[in-house]
């Protein structure tokens, strides 16, 4: 990635370190130009999450890098925030379920009554007609 031999051991920077950019590849970034390996495979730019991060005699690139984190990132916001639906959904839910139920049931006995009221109605009309 850097274009020249890869670092020894006791060279790899650590994250405490500045890390120069060759101007070269740091022009062409900054124009917005994808690197060569990005335009010649399609999915370039997709890292797999559960990649091991440290790949012997090879090192990641800041997009691969940031994708990752992402990624990680995106899975645990998608954890966090189906608990907290759940957890703040469930007792809203519950009194909506309740509220439905206890309607359903009101409009439930007054409709039944209705029909009770106009069957007896009509069987009292019956028998003072004979």
């Amino acid at each position: 990635m850097t274009g020249g031999p890869p670092l020894s051991p006791d060279r790899v920077p650590t994250l405490t370190e500045v890390v120069a950019w060759p101007e070269s590849g740091a022009a062409a970034l900054s124009e917005g130009a994808m690197p060569p390996a990005a335009e010649a495979s399609p999915d370039a730019g997709y890292v797999d999450a559960d990649a091991p991060l440290a790949v012997p005699g090879a090192m990641l690139s800041e997009e691969q890098l940031a994708q990752r984190v992402l990624v990680d990132l995106q899975r645990q916001i998608d954890l966090m925030l189906d608990y907290r639906l759940r957890e703040v959904l469930t007792p809203l839910l519950t009194r909506a379920a309740d509220s439905i139920v206890r309607e359903a049931r009101t409009e439930l006995a007054s409709t039944l009554r209705e029909a009770v009221s106009r069957a007896v109605a009509q069987e009292l009309a019956r028998h003072r007609g004979r």
